[in-house]
């Protein structure tokens, strides 16, 4: 049976359920709510919001297909050792990495701040990946985990678009991975860094991967089974909306 096709740019998409994972990265509440690190920074974080609801649709929608679900979190361990001296320093946020914030320590991970948003909350069973740094290839196991699980394809989502998704993404593309970026459950801060990011994703033919919305990817993967009372027999389901 042929894989189910998302509609996208610059060409359709396909989406193999067993070889695809939907990579959520850090969706935390340091990032999308007041009080975390992307307002200390001078961010006005209600520009996030708008990817939640689209979001959580698909996430439901990529559990009821059964496919592999990743979620990433930015932090760092207590002592910060795994943080370098740079990016303590970098820029010229109102409260620093690791200083106390009204979430808790900043990006600190174990910190209510560090955490995802409830709205998004892993379910047992799914992966939740602790990074140090902006791509989730770097520090981590995400490239065996996917080698393990089968995974080729990724549809990612998640923040910032232009800083923690294009590293990811990048970062992919040069390991090899089919990466399907979702315009609308991804977000950034600056509304003209989001559509730059999005056209640098599809630019040249693909040069780092695919864009589509959300409806799109969601039309083309299987729906959830129907309960089926004692007795009755359950209707075949279509590979594709």
């Amino acid at each position: 049976m042929s894989a189910p096709l998302v509609p996208a740019e610059p060409s359709p998409f396909p989406v193999p359920l067993d070889s695809t994972a939907l990579v959520i990265i850090d969706m935390q509440r340091d990032f999308l709510l007041p009080g975390g690190f992307g307002e200390t920074l001078g961010n006005d974080v209600d520009q996030l919001a708008a990817v939640v609801p689209p979001l959580v649709t698909l996430l439901s929608a990529a559990r009821a297909a059964g496919m592999t679900v990743i979620h990433t979190r930015e932090g760092h361990v207590p002592d910060l050792s795994d943080c370098p001296p740079a990016k303590l320093r970098r820029g010229k946020p109102s409260i620093r990495i690791g200083d106390d914030g009204p979430l808790g320590r900043i990006l600190v991970r174990g910190e209510y701040g560090h955490d995802i948003v409830d709205e998004l909350a892993p379910l047992p069973g799914e992966t939740v990946l602790d990074k140090p740094g902006k791509g989730a290839f770097y520090g981590t196991d995400l490239a065996g985990i996917l080698d393990r699980a089968g995974i080729t394809r990724l549809i990612v989502t998640g923040v910032t678009t232009e800083v923690c998704v294009h590293t990811t993404v990048r970062e992919a593309n040069d390991r090899g991975y089919d990466c399907l970026v979702v315009s609308d459950c991804v977000g950034s801060y600056f509304p003209e860094f989001q559509r730059i990011g999005l056209e640098m994703i599809k630019a040249q033919g693909g040069i780092f991967g695919w864009v589509a919305d959300s409806a799109a990817v969601r039309a083309a993967l299987p729906a959830a089974p129907a309960a089926v009372a004692p007795g009755e027999t359950p209707l075949p389901i279509s590979a594709s909306a």
